[in-house]
């Protein structure tokens, strides 16, 4: 379980720019991934390569949420968007 979730500056930018049918999807994630960071709903997953220290989560097929890590039960969203935000 999640207690806290914290965000960088540049993941509130990114998802105020979101499309609101996308903020709604990524909030109703957020509550899976509050209770089960790995509910299979979520298809969490750890990156590779340059963001090795990092995970991403599903909002849909095409919209994302990375995040770390900082404790057992808090986590800091680094990123939102399409999956071209790995590049």
């Amino acid at each position: 379980m999640v207690k806290e979730i914290r965000t960088v500056p540049y993941f509130d930018r990114r998802y105020r720019k979101l499309p609101l049918k996308v903020k709604k999807k990524a909030k109703e994630k957020e509550n899976i991934f509050r209770n089960n960071p790995f509910d299979s709903r979520l298809h969490t997953h750890k990156l590779h390569g340059e963001n090795e220290n990092s995970w991403a989560f599903w909002i849909d097929y095409t919209y994302r949420i990375k995040f770390v890590f900082l404790a057992k039960e808090e986590v800091l969203f680094l990123d939102i968007g399409t999956h071209d935000m790995y590049k």
